[in-house]
């Protein structure tokens, strides 16, 4: 694997961590993103955010990538933002509110980058993800996790409710579960991630990079034009009444159906063959 970093550096962190805040590495049809700022539990400070939304921009578009991997170094995935950040900037005569508005926009952004990215999304959890961090697993369209994993949305601590990881927890888990998570900021274990479906599988934390991309690389061998369209279908139908969402699913079949590769996966499937993906 050839390591190909990111133009962009966390400037603050110059002198703590090695490297760009974001580190991006190419294997095959996979992109590995991986958070680069480990002193800081790679917190999602204003730069880390730049840096996430235009490697996402960059896979969205590159021909090469089928599968996106989303990582992190170190003993924590990511403890969400970067409260010395944002505790510096209350110092400014409107208390920091141009500073958070422009955070929260920013990490939005992000979310919504991953959700509109053509390519599967993984994450690839260790350690903790919390506020943010938690906010980032669920937003990844596929999640794999290491049995240290943590997880919780602890902003409740510190006066501070984990509004926007909300939106895309309750998303991926029940009410309830979103409830207890928001209300008490109480870890959770791996374990209980997959039970309450905000992860997909957990493996030994040794076994969790071969894990991750054996996943990405079960995804990576379909027809890249057909995960395209199920993936943008699959997050468009969500927000539809159900039929609305039948109608919508229909026509996208019957397009898909006239796709290049599914008349390819047809024939093939009739002729006891190998199919010959176009992408």
């Amino acid at each position: 694997m050839t390591a190909r970093p990111s133009e962009k550096t966390d400037k603050p962190d110059i002198g703590q961590d090695q490297g760009p805040a974001l580190q991006i590495s190419q294997d095959g049809p996979i992109r590995r993103l991986t958070l680069n700022r480990p002193n800081a539990r790679n917190s999602l400070s204003l730069a880390m955010l730049d840096c996430l939304h235009e490697a996402l921009a960059d896979c969205s578009t590159d021909k090469a990538s089928k599968v996106v991997i989303l990582a992190a170094n170190g003993p924590g995935f990511c403890a969400g933002h970067d409260l010395k950040e944002i505790a510096e900037k209350r110092s400014k005569p409107d208390r920091g509110r141009d500073f958070f508005t422009t955070t929260m926009q920013k990490c939005s952004a992000v979310m919504q980058a991953i959700i509109s990215c053509p390519k599967p999304v993984i994450a690839s959890v260790q350690g903790i993800a919390t506020a943010a961090g938690c906010q980032l697993v669920a937003s990844c369209d596929l999640a794999v996790a290491s049995t240290d994993a943590r997880f919780s949305t602890p902003g409740v601590h510190i006066g501070l409710f984990c509004s926007t990881p909300m939106v895309a927890l309750s998303r991926n888990v029940s009410r309830k579960q979103a409830m207890e998570m928001l209300l008490t900021g109480e870890m959770l274990s791996a374990q209980q991630a997959l039970d309450w479906g905000l992860v997909n599988r957990v493996c030994a934390p040794e076994g969790l990079v071969a894990d991750a991309t054996a996943l990405a690389q079960t995804i990576a061998d379909k027809p890249a034009s057909t995960v395209k369209i199920g993936k943008e279908a699959f997050y468009k139908q969500l927000e539809m009444p159900l039929a609305e969402a039948y109608d919508y699913a229909a026509a996208v079949m019957v397009e898909n159906m006239l796709n290049r590769d599914a008349e390819e996966g047809i024939g093939a499937f009739i002729d006891k063959r190998t199919p010959n993906w176009s992408s």
